[in-house]
């Protein structure tokens, strides 16, 4: 009988402390009505005195509680970041301490795009019978990278975290899940470090991105539903990278989605890279709007380029 990987259970987490775009106002040349028109972004949360694993391990507890999950029944944990505690160990190991969990646990690192990768491998492991449940955690502090003097990028990157736990079902789970990558395209996003004695910022070249970010999940998303025999009437919610508005508003557009089916959180948590979409799904999980039974259509792009989607039935 084939196995699925299922999701089971959500949760997120945000660090308490709000930057406003009226904060923003204060020390960049920029305005609340020109970032919202560009972004979507209302606000964004700041870690103080907080890193990568401890935003990891409050979204974990919620989304093992949801999932009715003891650490000693995680088999997998896989952690998603950009921007992990230290060079080593990795900071799975270290949320896998903190839970109280004895399970392998391993980083994996593909930018905005790294929840989907980070699914996309759990889920290898649950239909070949490796795992029963795994714990798949997307956890950023992106502004420790950020120039706050560079208004390209200070207005887009914030805090969070969110995760899922995954599980063998043998009725549904994820259907369909596609995967990219194309290196050439250093120079238009990345951090402008030179090897790890430096920690670096993050540089953009922000009409490029959104060129190349449009156009690649749009493609995407019309190769998943031709692939799955699907339209997008078929979709319950589009769960997309929280990256920006006009991003979203345009894939939805391409696939004529309306944008009723798409979760939207960017406005009050800005781009959290990895984070952002199991953010976006545990508050349409826990506010009603997504249910069981739902067909739910994730995508992301990030630094890389890497990019990919996810389609299931929640």
């Amino acid at each position: 009988m084939k196995k699925y990987a299922r999701i089971t259970g959500t949760g997120s987490y945000l660090p308490t402390k709000v930057v406003t775009n009226f904060d923003l106002e204060k020390t960049l040349d920029t305005s609340d009505e020109w970032i919202t028109a560009r972004t979507g972004i209302k606000e964004r949360r700041i870690v103080t005195g907080q890193n990568t694993c401890d935003l990891a391990l409050e979204a974990s507890i919620k989304a093992l509680s949801m999932a009715k999950i003891e650490p000693e029944e995680i088999d997998l944990i896989i952690l998603s970041t950009t921007t992990p505690d230290k060079i080593f160990p990795a900071t799975a190991t270290m949320l896998q301490n903190r839970l109280g969990a004895s399970c392998p646990a391993f980083d994996l690192q593909a930018v905005c795009a790294g929840f989907v990768f980070a699914l996309t491998t759990a889920q290898q492991y649950i239909e070949n019978g490796s795992a029963k449940n795994i714990l798949v955690v997307g956890s950023e502090t992106m502004s420790k990278i950020v120039d706050w003097s560079d208004r390209s990028t200070a207005i887009l990157f914030a805090d969070g975290a969110g995760a899922v736990v995954l599980s063998a079902d043998n009725t549904t789970g994820i259907k369909h899940s596609k995967l990219f990558s194309d290196g050439s395209y250093l120079s238009s996003l990345h951090v402008n470090n030179n090897g790890i004695d430096e920690l670096g910022t993050i540089q953009m070249e922000g009409n490029e991105v959104f060129k190349i970010a449009v156009n690649r999940l749009s493609d995407l998303a019309e190769e998943t539903l031709n692939e799955c025999n699907m339209s997008s009437e078929d979709l319950t919610w589009m769960v997309p990278h929280q990256a920006n508005i006009r991003i979203i508003k345009a894939v939805a557009k391409r696939i004529k989605l309306p944008m009723e089916k798409v979760i939207q959180t960017l406005d009050k948590h800005g781009n959290t890279s990895a984070a952002s979409i199991p953010l976006a799904l545990d508050v349409g999980v826990r506010d009603g709007r997504i249910k069981k039974g739902d067909t739910l259509l994730f995508e992301g792009i990030g630094g890389g380029f890497s990019w990919g989607s996810v389609l299931l039935e929640y």
